[in-house]
């Protein structure tokens, strides 16, 4: 029965090592596949979620300003009439 033993321990640690060359390389891929990721974001000059908050406050602004212009031009023809 001890040969048999022998040869499911070198399975045993054969599978073991096989797992952890399979781990190390899913673990390398990932970070190549992140790093291409963000090298292809960079270069598309995306804007960071910050910038587009700070556009989007602006412009709210910018339409809030407008509307008010809108009332005092409409109320200062209204009085000229």
């Amino acid at each position: 029965m001890q040969p048999g033993n022998k040869i499911f321990d070198d399975m045993s640690k054969l599978m073991s090592n096989a797992m952890g060359v399979a781990q190390g390389a899913k673990t390398e891929a990932e970070t190549a596949m992140k790093g291409w990721v963000d090298r292809w974001m960079a270069d598309r000059d995306f804007v960071t979620r910050e910038e587009f908050d700070a556009v989007k406050a602006m412009a709210v602004r910018a339409r809030e300003e407008n509307a008010a212009l809108e009332a005092r031009i409409a109320a200062l023809e209204a009085q000229k009439a």
